[in-house]
């Protein structure tokens, strides 16, 4: 019942957007650590996601970040992220700006927000779930390339 309700929100939110199309901030954060990477599954849109949302008012990107991840996740950093990137879309005329960050050192703790998360999974990275979207494979192989990169220069 709650997954439909916050289905059709989120239908009714796409409406509206395509009639004021407002500019949107948001975050999303790569929570990897121990060759696995940390994902959510949300109730009213399918496949995995990494845990991010929307900033609220007067919130810096790296704050909104800490705290979805410990909403929907219940992850506490344990290190500062790093910033990946901003990233702009504007599909279905939309203006979204989304700052990416990654964090490799965290405790997961208990998740509050239970209506929007359906399920929290850590996967290997070499076992992603084929409904990660193909964007957010190509972001984790980026950076398993640079690990990869900065490993082969401190070896050498």
């Amino acid at each position: 019942m709650i997954g439909r309700l916050l289905t059709c929100a989120v239908l009714v939110k796409g409406i509206w957007e395509r009639i004021a199309r407002p500019i949107q901030l948001g975050v999303r954060i790569i929570l990897v650590q121990d060759g696995e990477v940390l994902l959510v599954r949300h109730t009213y849109m399918s496949g995995w996601h990494f845990p991010g949302g929307s900033m609220q008012r007067w919130e810096t990107p790296l704050e909104a970040a800490a705290r979805e991840a410990r909403e929907e996740a219940g992850v506490e950093l344990l290190e500062p992220p790093t910033l990946v990137g901003v990233y702009t879309s504007y599909l279905s005329g939309k203006s979204d700006h989304v700052t990416v960050y990654q964090c490799r050192k965290y405790r997961i703790g208990r998740a509050s927000d239970r209506w929007e998360i359906a399920e929290i999974k850590r996967f290997a990275l070499d076992a992603l779930p084929p409904q990660l979207s193909y964007t957010w494979q190509r972001y984790l192989h980026r950076l398993m390339a640079q690990d990869e990169m900065k490993a082969g220069n401190e070896q050498g």
